[in-house]
């Protein structure tokens, strides 16, 4: 009989692990402050173990809200001790909550040490409630992790029977299921029943081998986002400044344009040292290299939305603060 491939399964909490009032709560039911651990969850999902020898990993179950950098860091070392420890696992499931899931996966994807699958996971809806996500989501992902096609494409998320990219997925809606979209270029793959189906690969550059070790940071340079908006007069851009940032994002008007006074607060932010880079807030497309942004001193984030902008101009100030290398940065991840 063919052995199952072994997968670490990571559980960071989230509505993947926590259990409602009834099967009805689907909206609050962080209410209760109840959140499953790895194990408790692979317990209420028996079929995991027949796709895949499930390893469940401890790690702390809290809301996605409450996960950041320390916890990157976290997760990059523990990923790089689980595969240490089994040189036959075949891939590693995190189970994570929705709200910041894009933004560890995309961290992860840049950081990561490890050359095995890494999939991110969450659901929609608790795993206690009716007709929840979490048990089919889950499971899809353990499939994705054990594929040797998933291997080379970096850190993937898979949701609602869907395989992205974590670079470039996104959540779009508060509640419905098909939440997580790649608005520019759609899905990885998919994973229908057993069948696990690629169709394109992201061209952009991941890890292992970038440039970006955060094993030995304590702490990512300060990086804040500036959402802009009719009438905005760059008040958040020097509060910003003045707190310590070592880099803006600029969550500007399509087609990745600000309002003049705002835009002279970011002029002046360059003019003071602080990287500043120009997202817009519509969702999706690039921003272009315009005269008006060389001008000021402004990089483009490409198609990067503002959240994963942040998290790619903080890793590259651990590395540079050329405005041409980081702008090749921008250009390669």
């Amino acid at each position: 009989m063919t052995a199952l491939p072994k997968v670490a399964f990571i559980g960071t909490g989230g509505t993947l692990s926590s259990v409602g009032r009834d099967r009805l709560d689907i909206l609050d039911y962080t209410a209760t402050g109840e959140r499953l651990e790895a194990e408790e969850i692979l317990a209420r999902v028996p079929e995991a173990a027949t796709v895949a020898e499930v390893v469940p990993v401890r790690y702390r179950a809290v809301t996605s809200p409450g996960i950041g950098f320390s916890d990157w860091k976290a997760l990059v070392l523990l990923c790089e001790r689980l595969a240490a420890e089994h040189p036959d696992l075949a891939g590693i499931v995190i189970g994570h909550g929705t709200a910041t899931l894009e933004e560890t996966a995309y961290a992860l994807g840049l950081t990561l040490t490890v050359d095995v699958p890494v999939v991110l996971v969450g659901s929609q809806r608790p795993i206690s409630a009716l007709s929840s996500d979490a048990d089919l989501n889950l499971v899809a992902a353990l499939r994705t992790a054990a594929a040797p096609a998933s291997r080379g494409r970096g850190v993937l998320v898979v949701l609602n029977d869907e395989i992205q990219a974590a670079r470039e997925v996104t959540k779009t809606s508060v509640a419905r299921l098909q939440t997580f979209r790649t608005p520019d270029f759609g899905v990885l793959g998919q994973v229908d029943g057993p069948h696990l189906r690629y169709y394109r690969r992201s061209e952009r550059r991941h890890a292992p081998g970038t440039p970006f070790d955060i094993r030995g940071l304590d702490a990512l340079p300060r990086v804040d986002i500036s959402y802009s908006y009719a009438d905005a007069d760059g008040t958040a851009v020097r509060a910003f400044a003045a707190a310590g940032a070592q880099g803006i994002v600029s969550a500007g008007l399509a087609p990745g344009m600000t309002p003049p006074a705002e835009a002279e607060a970011l002029g002046a932010a360059v003019a003071s040292g602080i990287a500043v880079v120009q997202s817009t807030r519509a969702g999706s497309g690039v921003v272009p290299e315009t005269k008006r942004l060389a001008d000021l001193g402004i990089l483009s984030a490409d198609n990067l939305t503002p959240q994963k902008a942040r998290i790619l101009l903080a890793l590259a100030l651990t590395v540079t603060r050329d405005p041409a290398a980081l702008r090749e940065i921008f250009a390669t991840y």
